[in-house]
């Protein structure tokens, strides 16, 4: 049973066969890094979108308070 549990930990005696491993992990940093950096532009631009929206629906429920208090 132990053997089955530790078969899949193999660590070669050429470490060249980690070098494609760490190359795939640094691409996939890097790409995670620029897709978090993407997400924090396009939510950056929501959140201006939608403060603008709500000062501008604020002030046309003022002004309609207003016409009504005349």
């Amino acid at each position: 049973m132990k053997h089955l549990m530790y078969q899949f930990l193999y660590f070669p005696e050429d470490k060249s066969g980690y070098v494609p491993a760490a190359f795939e992990f640094l691409i996939m940093l890097i790409l995670c890094i620029v897709v978090f950096t993407v997400f924090r532009k396009i939510s950056k631009r929501q959140e201006m979108k939608s403060k603008e929206l709500e000062a501008r629906i604020l002030s046309e429920k003022n002004n309609t308070n207003n016409q009504q208090n005349i």
